[in-house]
């Protein structure tokens, strides 16, 4: 694997159902990370989540681990009488599925790639019309200004697909209650009512890029709000496309 000169910290999750961990119990959790902390640091995208229930008719703890890297997402799980041992079991095999999953990419510069943010950078097919953008904004013409950055659609929809990996609450919902087209039109939302914060210094599509979390995290927390966000914002598409 080509080596990046960079190395990213391993963020961490951890929910509970039904138990509570004391401070020591987690702190000797996190302590059993090292070598899944240093395997996955060559990966720029890099989240563990730990999911820790216990069954009230038995006891048991049930552990669920998934690791979400650039471009795959690792799943684990495992049933103890005792959480830790558990957990550990968990990790180890999230150590094992993490290094077949680096030795499959071989020489491939897969991961050089997003390290520079070459491989998803947010492209347009065409040239916007930057006055069209600035006077949409000014008009308050949604379906103007989501006309003019269409030629970033395709883009957009590779790169949050990619993206929305890192939550997994909304990408077990895909095709269900949320879809992809829907994650990026609450990006595209997001730009047309901060389109005066956009620093002109920077290109458009690397804004657009830079919305894509804050604009997943407003879908966590506030989905029925967003969702309707998005269904009027297709009605006012709809409605000017009809006219």
């Amino acid at each position: 694997m080509k080596p990046v000169n960079q190395k990213h910290e391993l963020r961490i999750q951890l929910d509970t159902k039904h138990c509570r961990l004391s401070a020591r119990e987690i702190k000797k959790m996190e302590a059993n990370l090292g070598t899944l902390r240093t395997r996955a640091q060559a990966f720029p995208i890099s989240d563990l989540y730990v999911a820790v229930s216990r069954f009230p008719r038995t006891g048991d703890f049930h552990v669920k681990t998934s690791l979400v890297l650039t471009g795959r997402t690792l799943f684990t799980g495992d049933r103890d009488v005792l959480v830790h041992p558990a957990y550990l079991r968990c990790v180890h095999k999230l150590v094992h599925k993490l290094d077949a999953y680096i030795e499959a990419l071989g020489n491939k510069p897969s991961i050089a790639k997003h390290e520079e943010g070459t491989q998803f950078d947010v492209i347009p097919v065409g040239v916007p019309n930057p006055e069209v953008l600035e006077r949409a904004a000014a008009e308050g013409d949604y379906a103007a200004f989501r006309r003019a950055v269409d030629v970033y659609d395709e883009a957009m929809h590779r790169r949050v697909s990619r993206w929305i990996n890192r939550y997994p609450q909304l990408a077990a919902r895909l095709g269900d209650t949320l879809s992809i087209d829907d994650a990026v039109e609450e990006v595209y939302l997001n730009a047309y009512e901060r389109y005066q914060d956009w620093p002109r210094s920077s290109r458009f599509g690397q804004w657009l890029e830079d919305l894509i979390d804050p604009s997943l995290r407003a879908l966590v927390e506030n989905a029925d709000e967003e969702l309707t966000s998005i269904s009027l914002a297709r009605t006012l598409q709809e409605m000017h496309l009809g006219s």
